[in-house]
């Protein structure tokens, strides 16, 4: 498959494989990849210096939402400037965090819900706010997903990952509307990763397109129903012959109306029949691929081996 096209065309002689079925390494395959300083805080229970972190003065619109499990926590409305070094909030969305006493008896920590995330501490009857509770939260436990999407005139971003990024980039970059695509990689914990340490599962990242497109001339949810169109959703850790969770099937989403299109494209799929793996996550840095991955199917002639259009939304 694509590491055999890559030996025949002497690209990158020697890697070990695009095919290779091994093991994923993370404690739970829906869980992203922490860098060590991410783990120190979120699994080890550390603490971020005060006045440090990206979210202490911070007050955009939108959600906060667990590094490492992306499930909502916070509202940006019930966030405020305690003056304490850490982003503060006097609320949670219902059910998302839970409160456990510390050893000591002394403090209550915070945690995510779904994947017990170390968060902070909270702290009740300090006067800040009319719900005199304050949520200590480090900054490096969160991600914030703005309610819309930030884009230039006439251009809006979208990131699919979905098996070999060949075939992705491929049939993307025959959509009306779409301005450009490229390769690369997202998901994992190691910056400016190379192919080779993808491939060889020693970065957590999934082989990514990020697509341009005209908001004009078509939609979002336009382009993600394609996504899901060629490529199997329902597969896992793989596409076709390519196996491994470099090849996972997620979306990356950027705002809150991202979110909101992807699940309710994997409802409708759902509802007609389809055992849906595809992950839904926010997204993180995208890390371009190197120029051979980039119009490779325009660049060395072909079509995709494990992707093709399939029409998976009539009922």
């Amino acid at each position: 498959m694509k590491i055999q096209i890559l030996i025949l065309t002497l690209i990158l002689p020697g890697i070990s494989g695009c095919a290779q079925n091994m093991a994923d390494k993370t404690e739970n395959p829906f869980y992203r990849v922490l860098t060590p300083e991410e783990k120190n805080v979120i699994v080890y229970k550390g603490t971020e210096r005060p006045f440090t972190g990206t979210y202490d003065e911070f007050f955009e619109e939108g959600i906060y939402v667990c590094k490492r499990c992306g499930a909502e926590l916070y509202r940006s409305a019930d966030k405020f400037n305690s003056g304490c070094g850490w982003p503060s909030f006097d609320d949670e969305i219902p059910g998302a965090v839970r409160r456990t006493t510390d050893r000591d008896g002394r403090r209550t920590e915070i945690t995510c819900s779904n994947c017990g995330a170390h968060l902070g501490h909270v702290f009740l009857n300090e006067g800040f706010t009319d719900k005199n509770t304050r949520h200590c939260v480090n900054s490096i436990s969160l991600v914030f997903i703005p309610a819309k999407a930030p884009h230039a005139a006439n251009s809006d971003t979208a990131y699919f990952a979905g098996g070999c990024f060949w075939g992705v980039e491929y049939y993307m970059e025959q959509a009306p509307g779409v301005k450009s695509v490229e390769s690369g990689y997202m998901g994992g914990s190691v910056e400016n990763p190379s192919y080779r340490q993808v491939s060889g599962h020693q970065t957590g990242h999934a082989e990514t397109v990020r697509v341009i497109f005209d908001p004009s001339k078509t939609s979002y949810e336009k382009v993600a129903k394609l996504f899901f169109e060629i490529h199997d959703p329902t597969q896992v850790d793989r596409q076709g012959p390519d196996v491994g969770n470099q090849y996972r099937s997620e979306i990356f989403y950027r705002s809150v109306e991202q979110k909101k299109s992807a699940e309710k494209l994997i409802s409708l799929l759902e509802k007609n029949g389809y055992k849906v793996a595809t992950k839904v996550n926010p997204a993180m840095t995208f890390w371009e691929a190197e120029d051979y991955h980039q119009d490779y199917y325009t660049t060395h002639g072909g079509t995709p081996y494990c992707h093709m259009r399939v029409d998976r939304f009539s009922s």
